[in-house]
């Protein structure tokens, strides 16, 4: 268990003053202007020693998209943008950031920018996050007031942050989309290359990081990179804030050393699954564009990178669903196929045509309105949409269809053949009961 000590985030659940007061009492703008003075390389290196890997879902080392910018510019501004267009069902992490800890992500947005070079920052808040975009604009006034950032701060590096609102589409989540959004046109994923690091929003060199992935980084600054990396496996280091929803006794967003296993995280910290251990079903580890995972695979379930991708799920954003055994598992992963359905762009056509179609059979399956040749064509049709889409949307529509076929197939055929033994198949003769 991640002693208090070495929590990162320390007023996860807004039992302290929020402001700068409070933060700084907490230890944060604490050397700010020291870590500065170390150097751009410096930084970039102590992040890429302390083996931070990218929150919002990918997982790729944070340190090495740093050091992608160019060290040099050529007449174009350079941007930090940050996304917290957290719209994945089931993820609520970035959101206790924003309206408990927000001068953690301030903080992390000076130090993160002076290391690629840029003066300003750009933070893209989720349009239907109210409360936390409200806290995050007053903790950006309150630096700045106290010249923390700003125009000739005391940290000596001119910088400042706007704090921009989306409209609450979930395709905006997706980085290139992001920065269509941020420049006033439709949130539709750019074809790459160019990647941003070299043409990002308005022609401009930048980098687009999750919430979490800025705000850390000063506190590793502050302790050094190998204390962050002394958490952990190999690759897998650190600490990580998973959000734990579902059929547990108590739903809960902790931070945890990663590598933690599930039982662990859901009995410590969660109060164990609705009804105890053995009445688990299935569980979602990674936010709902994962593959779920059946029961049987979750005794000893380490909660990391690598461990999730050998059985072919991911740990994603760290949002971890728990079903018990009155889930109706079909219409779950059914419910899920409609949200990709609705918030895809539908630029791409296996996406645009794909995520509906897959959503219709579902629904049919749910009830057992289908045949069995049909699940294997389903599962054929998740192939044609994954990989084949400009970006991650497909893969993520697709993902769960195939972990319900992988691990839930019987119960699939169980109910088909419930519906057609209460009613006749298709071109099957009804034979009226002689009258008595």
């Amino acid at each position: 268990m991640l002693a208090d000590k070495d929590r990162i985030f320390t007023n996860l659940y807004g039992l302290e003053d929020w402001g700068l007061k409070g933060a700084i009492a907490r230890g944060q703008w604490d050397g700010t202007k020291a870590i500065l003075d170390k150097g751009r390389d410096w930084i970039i290196n102590e992040m890429k020693a302390s083996g931070l890997r990218g929150r919002g879902g990918a997982g790729f080392g944070t340190g090495l998209k740093w050091s992608f910018m160019p060290k040099t510019s050529d007449g174009r501004p350079h941007y930090l943008i940050v996304n917290a267009d957290e719209s994945e069902p089931g993820t609520c992490k970035d959101r206790e950031i924003l309206r408990h800890d927000p001068h953690t992500l301030v903080e992390g947005c000076l130090v993160a920018s002076f290391a690629m070079g840029a003066h300003i920052a750009i933070i893209y808040v989720r349009g239907e996050f109210i409360r936390e975009r409200e806290h995050l604009q007053a903790a950006v006034d309150q630096a700045r007031d106290a010249g923390l950032i700003g125009k000739d701060n005391k940290n000596g590096w001119d910088f400042e942050i706007i704090v921009h609102h989306g409209a609450g589409a979930y395709i905006c989540g997706e980085e290139t989309a992001l920065l269509e959004s941020l420049e006033g046109k439709k949130g539709m994923p750019r074809l790459k290359p160019p990647f941003p690091a070299s043409v990002g929003v308005y022609g401009s060199p930048t980098t687009v990081n999750n919430v979490e992935s800025i705000a850390v980084a000063p506190t590793i600054l502050r302790r050094g990179g190998a204390w962050f990396a002394s958490f952990g496996r190999p690759n897998n280091v650190g600490t990580k804030l998973f959000c734990i929803s579902g059929h547990v006794e108590r739903p809960c967003t902790v931070e945890e050393t990663m590598g933690i296993t599930l039982r662990e995280l859901v009995e410590r910290h969660c109060g164990g699954v609705r009804g105890g251990w053995d009445n688990l079903l299935a569980v979602i580890p990674g936010g709902a564009s994962v593959r779920c995972l059946p029961a049987n695979q979750c005794d000893d379930l380490i909660m990391d990178f690598d461990s999730l991708a050998k059985l072919r799920s991911g740990l994603g954003t760290a949002a971890v669903i728990v079903m018990d055994k009155s889930t109706d598992i079909v219409r779950a992963i059914s419910r899920l196929s409609y949200f990709y359905k609705h918030e895809s762009c539908g630029q791409c056509t296996p996406c645009r045509e794909g995520t509906g179609w897959m959503w219709r059979v579902l629904e049919r399956m749910a009830e057992g309105r289908a045949e069995k040749r049909e699940i294997d064509m389903l599962l054929e049709v998740t192939t044609q949409v994954e990989g084949h889409t400009i970006c991650a949307l497909g893969d993520a529509a697709a993902w769960p269809v195939q972990g319900l076929i992988a691990h839930f197939r019987p119960e699939i055929e169980r109910r088909i053949d419930n519906y057609h033994g209460a009613r006749p198949s298709v071109g099957e003769p009804v034979i009226a009961e002689a009258a008595e």
